[in-house]
């Protein structure tokens, strides 16, 4: 599969150390932003994907 340089494919995203957490059970935990934007990668990936197959 060739990549298209006007159209990369998209990073993921970084995986938050475990130091990043306090772990107080916070109602946006550091691991529920990576979860949220994990999914939108996923996401991304499968339609850039779609868009060079």
């Amino acid at each position: 599969m060739a990549q298209d340089s006007a159209d990369p494919p998209p990073v993921p995203p970084a995986e938050p150390d475990a130091a990043d957490c306090c772990g107080e059970g916070c109602v946006h935990c550091v691991y529920d932003v990576y979860a949220d934007a994990l999914e939108r990668y996923q996401a991304a990936l499968a339609a850039w994907r779609v868009r060079h197959s």
